[in-house]
C-alpha cells in the first residue's frame, strides 16, 4: 500500500495484510469515499481529535489498554515485525524513517527477543 503524506509528511510504501485489504474493499464499496480513504461526515479528512475519539471507543469496545494511543499502534507494528525476525532496515523503510536510530527508538527489547539470544559460548564444541 502506498501512503501519501504520512507521518512526517512523507510518502512511502507499507504493508497491508490480505485480511485488512479484504475489509477495506468492503468499506470502499459501501462508503465510496472521494478524496480520502476515511472521510469525515462532511467529506474532508478526519481531524486528529476525531481519530482519537474513534480510537478511544474502539479500545473500550475491544477491552484494550485505555492508555494506548494511536501512536502505540505504530510502535506495536514495528515491535511485532522485529519479534518476527524482520530486519531493522526493512522496518525503517516501512515506517519511513531516514535514520535507523529513529527506528531503534520504536523497537524496545521484549522477552520474545531475549529468548532468541544465544551466547556464542553455547555454540562451542568443548
Amino acid at each position: 500500500m502506498f501512503v501519501y503524506g504520512g507521518k512526517g509528511k512523507k510518502d512511502r510504501c507499507t504493508l497491508l495484510s490480505p485480511k485488512a485489504w479484504e475489509t477495506l474493499q468492503g468499506y470502499l464499496a459501501i462508503y465510496r469515499p472521494v478524496e480520502w480513504v476515511f472521510e469525515g461526515q462532511n467529506g474532508g479528512s478526519y481531524s486528529e481529535r476525531s481519530v482519537q475519539a474513534l480510537f478511544t471507543k474502539a479500545k473500550a469496545d475491544a477491552g484494550i489498554n485505555p492508555y494506548a494511543t494511536v501512536h502505540t499502534l505504530r510502535h506495536s507494528f514495528a515491535t511485532h515485525l522485529l519479534e518476527s525476525g524482520v530486519d531493522l532496515r526493512y522496518i525503517q523503510g516501512l515506517l519511513g524513517h531516514e535514520s535507523s536510530k529513529t527506528t531503534e527508538i520504536y523497537t524496545h527489547i521484549t522477552r520474545v527477543g531475549w529468548e532468541r539470544v544465544q551466547s556464542p559460548f553455547d555454540r562451542l564444541d568443548v
